[in-house]
């Protein structure tokens, strides 16, 4: 890759993907164990980290949408130049660094990489360490007022555990990355346990028997208060809302089993956004709690601003993905849940909805677990499988014929918009098109 290409944001991002592994599409080999390398980069760049507050986010799934209703919320208080940092993109590399829901510039890039292109060779390290470090480096350029950080993956070892947050959150535990976080819950929730910081409160978004007494002996050990959201606040009176083209999820919310806000309204529309308001909301309450040690007082988050953050959230953050309908004719759905428990939430609002038939277009990655998310998959549904065009991709020929291991039917596409095409094509009008088994499946169908 010649210099030269290191004046434009397209060549930019080649030189990035060419010289440094990405987890996202080659998997284990990119995989960089310890924090090392991010304190070297963060070093380099005078501790950009230690400039900016933050509010620290892991947990197996719903990270993403609680980072985003965070961000939307402390936009709606008041914050001035909310950053939000998340993983992976779906469209544009940009996504996963923002303030105020706006990208970081593509200028911005190429000064970064040209100015530290020397830092970046000198230290061995991945996108994900790279990318971690320029969010930290832009947004204290930014001043930013405050900043979600979301993990990428696990947590104690984590490029981003090396910020001393305001607030650590933990939405929940399940099975992915078994290879690099454990193979059970246990030792997985020891890896995302990792990110509690002394003295620091923590929110954890679900109870589980065998995940709450590893959190609760952290917490002790890092005299931290810990809040279980679960615990604490319940949606009731649920229902869905469709008019002039905008989806809404509705509810009353009950903390400790008393109505403390009437008519929520949440701009993501899927089900399981019911496991990740609790945990946003614990996290706002905790916020609110914060006394600083500098004396200076946060903002503080009203009912109103959680109302506004929630309704909006798409609006104020760009959130792609999350329950998206891409077409009505036929009405068309993508979702990014991949492990086993998101498309279990998945596949339990499918069946919860009218319609005639059921088209699924469908991929995976080469190194998760295909049968135990095969095993939970509808037999009644006609399948498109497809392959994303990441050589982490597992072939679709390949995942067909596991697929007709458990009793699943359906024809093979090189690629997901031929698959998608297809799909649109087949349906009729009663019919449902669902995209989803991957993020990279549903970022090439949006």
């Amino acid at each position: 890759m010649n210099s030269a290409n290191l004046n434009t944001y397209r060549g930019v991002i080649e030189y990035l993907y060419n010289r440094l592994p990405v987890f996202q599409r080659t998997g284990a080999p990119a995989y960089k164990k310890g924090l090392g390398n991010i304190t070297a980069l963060c070093r380099e760049l005078d501790n950009p980290q230690d400039k900016i507050k933050t509010i620290h986010i892991a947990g197996t799934n719903g990270k993403g949408s609680v980072s985003h209703y965070l961000a939307s919320i402390l936009q709606s208080a008041g914050y001035k130049r909310v950053g939000l940092h998340t993983s992976p993109h779906l469209k544009d590399f940009r996504e996963r660094i923002k303030i105020d829901g706006k990208p970081i510039p593509e200028r911005e890039v190429i000064l970064f990489v040209n100015k530290y292109k020397y830092l970046i060779e000198k230290v061995d390290c991945s996108f994900f360490e790279l990318t971690a470090a320029m969010t930290f480096y832009f947004f204290a350029k930014r001043k930013c007022e405050i900043a979600v950080i979301e993990t990428g993956l696990g947590g104690r070892l984590d490029s981003t555990n090396i910020i001393s947050p305001l607030l650590s959150v933990i939405t929940n535990i399940s099975f992915d990355h078994v290879a690099f976080l454990g193979d059970t819950l246990a030792k997985i929730a020891t890896e995302k346990a990792g990110i509690i910081k002394p003295k620091t409160s923590v929110v954890i978004g679900e109870t589980h028997k065998e995940t709450n007494g590893i959190f609760i002996r952290k917490a002790k050990e890092c005299k931290a208060h810990i809040t279980f959201a679960d615990s604490r606040y319940t949606p009731v009176s649920i229902t869905n809302t469709d008019k002039n083209g905008r989806s809404l999820l509705n509810m009353d919310i009950l903390r400790n089993n008393r109505l403390y806000i009437k008519n929520l309204q949440s701009e993501l529309t899927g089900i399981y956004q019911l496991k990740n308001i609790p945990t946003t909301l614990a996290s706002i309450e905790a916020l609110n709690s914060i006394n600083l040690p500098d004396g200076k007082e946060l903002k503080k988050v009203s009912k109103a601003a959680i109302k506004h953050g929630m309704k909006n959230v798409v609006k104020q953050t760009g959130l792609l993905g999350r329950w998206q309908i891409l077409s009505r004719k036929p009405l068309t759905i993508a979702d990014t849940g991949h492990n086993e428990a998101g498309l279990r939430e998945v596949l339990s609002q499918i069946k919860r909805m009218k319609f005639q038939q059921l088209h699924f277009v469908f991929g995976m990655v080469n190194d998760k677990d295909a049968g135990g998310v095969l095993a939970l998959l509808p037999k009644s549904a006609r399948y498109y499988f497809c392959k994303a065009d990441i050589p982490r991709a597992l072939n679709e020929a390949l995942l067909a014929e596991q697929a007709a291991g458990y009793g699943l039917k359906g024809s093979c596409y090189a690629s997901v918009k031929e698959a998608l095409k297809e799909a649109s094509k087949r349906a009729k009008a009663g019919d449902l098109v669902f995209v989803g088994g991957s993020t990279f499946i549903v970022a090439e169908a949006l």
